[in-house]
């Protein structure tokens, strides 16, 4: 198992293709530039050692020198090993609405990024529970099971998006049909489920569906994220708003945070309401309402001793960046006898 510490610097590797076409650009200005000067034949005289490879030798060390020390930046880490630990917590799964109301921007970035904000925040917090994430939108299914690896499940989170689900709408009663299927029932931990939604669009018997929730032992807290007022969906190609989402009647469409039906899921499975767009709220509420809870000792596997793999594409970057120092341009007596590039004639 390996987990890539900072994966924001794999961006520098962009700096490669622009240093490519320089160097090509490079050659061609200093070619024009001794056929201005000389002859090929004369600069052949007068330069009998320049080799057409090294250069390109040279210039192909430091460009994967440069890629190595990107990757050290991001800095890989390995679990070496797999270890049984007994912790004591309560089992978490998360529901998160990926319906495209959630691309709403009346809070930012949007509600869909506000929200997976707000799950890696409270997950950050967490000591010792076993998490879960569940995405829904037309219909609901399972992202992550019961884990104690954080690391994993923040990856999974990043990677959600409202295209995941291809059928619209809000089935929240289906996210809870499936939550009940990540808990086991032998179990005495307790259960909880967080539904991160704008309520919008719901579809089916709710209130039934979280009774039922309710009386297999799982407390359901709603985080409402959106504004009361709402906002347009946006429609965008390449990062960038095209249009926005209209009706049959071609009005734009508004969607609105829809609280009351979250607060009335939350009330039917004991738990509570809690207002998604301050975050330091959200956390201190979510802290709050797990402090409560009876904690349960269980057994976990995980990778422990996460080591740093860093130091080798470092070590390797310098050595490559010391072998293109003393890597001189001109021909090289045993390359030159064998004349590989046709580089003189005989």
């Amino acid at each position: 198992m390996y987990i890539l510490e900072e994966e924001k610097f794999f961006w520098l590797l962009l700096i490669i293709p622009g240093l490519i076409v320089l160097f090509i650009g490079l050659l061609f200005w200093r070619k024009s530039k001794q056929k201005q000067f000389a002859s090929p034949e004369m600069l052949e005289q007068l330069t009998p050692d320049k080799s057409v490879f090294k250069p390109w030798l040279k210039f192909s060390l430091l460009l994967l020198a440069l890629a190595l020390l990107v990757i050290a930046l991001v800095n890989p880490k390995i679990g070496t090993k797999m270890e049984t630990v007994t912790r004591e917590g309560v089992d978490i799964v998360f529901a998160i609405d990926v319906s495209k109301s959630m691309e709403a921007e009346d809070v930012a970035p949007n509600r869909l990024e506000k929200s997976k904000q707000l799950v890696t925040q409270i997950i950050n917090n967490l000591a010792s529970d076993r998490i879960g994430i569940i995405a829904y939108a037309g219909s609901a299914f399972p992202q992550l099971p019961i884990t104690t690896d954080y690391a994993s499940a923040k990856m999974f989170l990043q990677a959600m998006n409202t295209d995941m689900v291809s059928s619209q709408g809000t089935a929240i009663n289906e996210a809870i049909e499936l939550s009940s299927t990540y808990f086991n029932e032998e179990d005495q931990t307790s259960k909880v489920l967080f539904i991160i939604s704008d309520g919008e669009d719901h579809e089916g018997d709710i209130g039934n569906v979280a009774k039922e929730a309710a009386d297999k032992g799982i407390r359901i807290f709603t985080i409402g994220v959106g504004s009361l007022k709402g906002g347009p969906i946006p429609i965008k190609r390449n990062g960038v708003i095209q249009t926005y989402k209209k009706d049959q009647n071609g009005e734009t469409v508004i969607t609105k945070l829809n609280e009351a039906t979250l607060k009335d899921i939350a009330n039917d499975a004991n738990g509570e309401y809690i207002q998604g767009n301050i975050t330091q709220d959200v956390l201190e509420k979510v802290a709050e309402n797990l402090q409560k809870l009876d904690k349960t000792e269980f057994e976990a596997k995980q990778f422990a001793d996460y080591q740093s793999q860093f130091q080798w594409f470092l070590g390797l970057a310098i050595l490559l960046i010391l072998l293109d120092v003393f890597l001189l341009e001109r021909k090289t007596r045993w390359i030159k006898k064998l004349n590989l590039f046709n580089e003189h004639k005989k």
